[in-house]
């Protein structure tokens, strides 16, 4: 009986551990997606600037000039 318990304290503190870690993981994923995101953003808005006609809809752009 002394034996299982040992064995499940041991099996418990190896899931804290491992909980511990994994959520340490998605903290740190969590942080970089929302850099990620904004650097995106950033992007988008220096391609619309250096590249307008990119960021027109099909309707919004003008004939070409052998119209």
């Amino acid at each position: 009986m002394e034996d299982r318990l040992t064995e499940l304290e041991i099996r418990i503190t190896h899931q804290e551990r491992t909980i511990e870690e994994l959520n340490a993981i998605v903290s740190r994923q969590e942080i970089m997606l929302e850099r990620m995101e904004r650097d995106l953003l950033q992007l988008r808005e220096q391609m619309k600037i250096l590249l307008p006609s990119l960021s027109k809809e099909e309707d919004e752009e003008e004939p070409p000039p052998h119209y």
